[in-house]
C-alpha cells in the first residue's frame, strides 16, 4: 500500500512538470498565433489607410489641373478626374490586376506579358497581405497614372476620346509595364542578380503618365492662341488658390504613395524604413520647391508660384523611385535637381511649341526619369549592395517610358485619324464645360451656347 501510494505521488510529481510544459507550449502557440494575427491586421490596416491617401490624391490633381487652366474648362477637367478613378477601378479589377500580378513571380521566361485571371483571382503578392487590400492599393496607383494626362490635354480634347485613352492606359498599358517591374517580369532580375530599381513608381506610375501626357500634347497641338506669330503667349490659370491647395493635397497623399509601398509596418525594421521614406518624402519636395522658386526669381525677376508648386511636385516624383535607398541629405539633392529639371522642362516645351498647360511632362515624365537614373548615379544602399547600376536603370527607364510614349502616341493618332480627338475651334472658344457637358462651373449671365469665332482649328 505504501509502495503503491509512493508510486502515485512520484507519478504526480512527474506529471505536474509535464502538464505545465504542455500548457506552456499550447499557450505559446496561441500567443504566437495571436501575435501573427495582430501583425497581419496592422499591416493590412495601415496599407488600407495608405491606399485611401493615394485615392485622395485624385482631389489634388483635380484642383491643380482646374486651377491652372481657364475657368471655362473646369467641369471638363473635374469630370475627367472622376472618370479616371471610376474607369481605373473597374478595369484594374476586371483585367489589370491579372495582367500586372499574374502569379508567376520570378518567371522571367514569360517576362513581357502574362495573365493570371479575372478579378481577384489569386492571393496577394505578399502572403502577409489580403488580396483585397493589395488590389485596392494597386488600383489607386493605376488611376494616378491615368489622371496625370488630364492636365496636359486640357482645353482641347474631346471627352469621349479621353475616356478611350483612360480605359486603355489603366486596363492594359500601365498593368503591362507594371508587371515588368513589380509583377515578376523581365525587369525583376537581370543576369548576375541585379534588378531595375523603382521603389514606389517614378517610372512605373509617373513616367508612364508623364510620357503619355507628352504624346497627347504633341499630337493634339497647342491651344488656340497659345503660340502666335512664333511667340509664346501665356495663358495663366484662373485660380491659383485651387492649384496651391491641390499641390498641398498631393504632397500629403504622397505619404500614402511612398511609405505605403513598404507594404509592411509591424516590425521595427519596417517602421524604421517607413520613417526614412517619410523624411525623404518631405525633404525632396521642399528642396524642389525652393530651387524652382529661386530659379524663377532669377529668370523672370519675380518668384513664380506655379513654378514653386511644380518644383515641389517634381521633387516628390523625383524621390519616389529612391525614397528607400537614399540618406536624407542625398534625398535633398535629388529633390533640388528635380526642381531645376521642372524649370528646364517647362522652358524647353515652350521653345518647341508643345503646349502642356500644367507642366505634366516636366513634373512626372522628366523627373520620373531622373529619379530612376539617380539610383545609378548617387551613393545609395542599392549601389552598396551591388544590386543595380546605371546601365540597368537606364534600360528599365527607357523601356517603361518608351512603352508608354509609343503606345499612347499610337492611340492618340488613331483617335485623330477617325476625327474624335480634338474639339472644333468654336467649341474650344466656348469652353469644354459648355461644348462637352452643357454646363459651367461658375454662374455667368451669358446663355449656354457655342459661338462661332473666326478662328481656324489647328492642324
Amino acid at each position: 500500500m505504501k509502495k503503491h501510494l509512493l508510486n502515485q505521488m512520484t507519478g504526480r510529481r512527474l506529471l505536474a512538470p509535464g502538464l505545465l510544459l504542455s500548457l506552456m507550449l499550447v499557450s505559446g502557440a496561441h500567443a504566437q498565433d495571436g501575435a501573427s494575427e495582430l501583425a497581419y491586421a496592422f499591416d493590412n490596416g495601415m496599407l488600407f489607410l495608405c491606399a485611401v491617401l493615394v485615392l485622395f490624391m485624385q482631389a489634388g490633381f483635380a484642383l491643380v489641373e482646374s486651377g491652372l487652366n481657364a475657368a471655362k474648362n473646369s467641369v471638363n477637367i473635374l469630370s475627367k478626374n472622376v472618370m479616371d478613378l471610376a474607369i481605373g477601378a473597374l478595369l484594374f479589377f476586371a483585367i489589370g490586376y491579372g495582367i500586372m500580378y499574374p502569379g508567376n513571380y520570378g518567371d522571367v521566361a514569360n517576362g513581357y506579358f502574362s495573365f493570371g485571371g479575372f478579378g481577384l483571382y489569386t492571393a496577394a503578392e505578399d502572403a502577409s497581405l489580403s488580396a483585397e487590400v493589395d488590389w485596392f492599393f494597386q488600383a489607386v496607383f493605376a488611376a494616378t497614372a491615368a489622371t496625370i494626362v488630364s492636365g496636359a490635354v486640357a482645353g482641347r480634347m474631346q471627352f469621349k476620346a479621353y475616356l478611350v485613352y483612360s480605359a486603355v492606359l489603366t486596363g492594359l498599358i500601365y498593368p503591362i509595364s507594371g508587371y515588368w517591374k513589380w509583377g515578376g517580369g523581365w525587369l525583376t532580375k537581370f543576369d548576375g542578380g541585379m534588378a531595375f530599381q523603382d521603389f514606389a513608381g517614378s517610372a512605373v506610375v509617373h513616367g508612364v503618365g508623364g510620357f503619355a501626357a507628352l504624346a497627347g500634347a504633341i499630337i493634339l497641338g497647342p491651344r488656340i492662341g497659345r503660340f502666335t506669330n512664333g511667340k509664346s503667349i501665356p495663358m495663366p490659370g484662373h485660380n491659383l488658390t485651387f492649384a496651391t491647395l491641390g499641390a498641398l493635397i498631393l504632397w500629403v497623399g504622397w505619404y500614402g504613395f511612398n511609405p505605403g509601398s513598404q507594404l509592411a509596418f509591424s516590425t521595427k525594421s519596417d517602421i524604421d524604413a517607413v520613417m526614412l521614406i517619410a523624411v525623404n518624402t518631405t525633404l525632396a519636395p521642399a528642396a524642389g520647391a525652393l530651387v524652382a522658386t529661386m530659379l524663377s526669381w532669377i529668370l523672370f525677376k519675380k518668384p513664380d508660384l506655379t513654378m514653386s508648386l511644380n518644383g515641389a511636385l517634381g521633387g516628390l516624383v523625383g524621390i519616389t523611385a529612391c525614397c528607400d535607398c537614399f540618406t536624407p541629405a542625398w534625398a535633398t539633392v535629388v529633390g533640388a535637381v528635380a526642381g531645376a529639371l521642372v524649370m528646364l522642362g517647362v522652358m524647353v516645351l515652350d521653345k518647341l511649341r508643345i503646349d502642356d498647360p500644367v507642366g505634366a511632362f516636366p513634373v512626372h515624365g522628366l523627373c520620373g526619369v531622373w529619379a530612376c537614373l539617380a539610383i545609378g548615379i548617387l551613393p545609395n544602399t542599392h549601389l552598396a549592395d551591388g544590386n543595380t547600376n546605371f546601365a540597368i536603370q537606364a534600360i528599365g527607364t527607357l523601356a517603361i517610358c518608351g512603352w508608354s510614349f509609343v503606345t499612347m502616341g499610337s492611340l492618340f493618332l488613331a483617335l485623330k485619324a477617325i476625327g474624335i480627338l480634338r474639339v472644333s475651334a468654336a467649341e474650344e472658344h466656348a469652353g469644354l464645360d459648355v461644348s462637352e457637358h452643357g454646363m459651367r462651373a461658375y454662374d455667368t449671365s451669358e446663355p449656354i451656347g457655342v459661338p462661332s469665332p473666326a478662328v481656324p482649328t489647328p492642324a
